[in-house]
């Protein structure tokens, strides 16, 4: 898949990263030189200029882009930016700071696909939004929850099961699975599980013993 991500801080960057360890194609939109020499550092396609511009896209088919992130530290940036985006029938992921007031949230909910928290979500909830994960999933993350990565061996109860058979506890949620040494991707409820795949669950910490009964059989 193709990203657009607009701004290359803390977030952005990080986001940046995982996409490409995956294996997707990401472009970036920076006007900060430092951050712009750091992306190229790292291999990163950057487009030099101000993410709220369409002249900033010039050179980017944007027709062709899958999502689009606005992840900057100012929100009128990333707006324009997922405005733009969004005119180009990308899908848009806006990221706002959690101290906004709800007012301002509600004005900016409507007009894009998903509004993420990265002080709550971080880089792994900015990615699951572009790939048009299930927001809720992850978007009540706190210490009590954790992501943990099984790998299903060929004796496992789960082994033949769709995704959305997998006997789960309550607070589970399987967040991205892949098949033997493919990137983890967002699975379907239809998804069927083999041996070798690999699944990332988050659950409550108390309860991953729960998870890896369900999924491999051992307590």
């Amino acid at each position: 898949m193709k990203f657009v991500i607009v701004g290359y801080g803390r977030v952005g960057a990080r986001t940046a990263r995982i996409l490409q360890e995956e294996g997707h194609e990401v472009l970036l939109i920076e006007n900060d030189q430092e951050k712009i020499e750091r992306a190229r550092m790292e291999d990163f396609e950057v487009h030099e200029g101000d993410g709220s511009s369409e002249d900033a896209y010039d050179g980017i088919d944007l027709e062709s882009v899958d999502a689009l992130g606005g992840l900057t530290g100012d929100l009128n940036t990333n707006f324009a930016a997922c405005m733009i985006g969004k005119h180009h029938g990308c899908r848009t992921v806006l990221r706002i700071d959690e101290d906004y007031r709800e007012e301002i949230y509600q004005k900016y909910a409507d007009d894009v696909d998903e509004i993420i928290y990265p002080e709550r979500l971080g880089a792994a909830g900015a990615k699951t939004a572009l790939l048009g994960g299930t927001f809720n999933v992850i978007a009540d993350l706190t210490e009590n929850l954790q992501l943990s990565v099984f790998e299903i061996h060929e004796d496992a109860p789960a082994v033949g099961k769709r995704v959305s058979e997998v006997d789960l506890p309550p607070s589970g949620r399987i967040y991205a699975h892949g098949r033997s040494h493919d990137a983890l991707t967002i699975p379907l409820p239809g998804t069927e599980l083999a041996a070798g795949d690999r699944v990332a669950v988050i659950v409550e910490t108390e309860r991953v013993d729960g998870v890896r009964e369900a999924l491999l059989g051992e307590s």
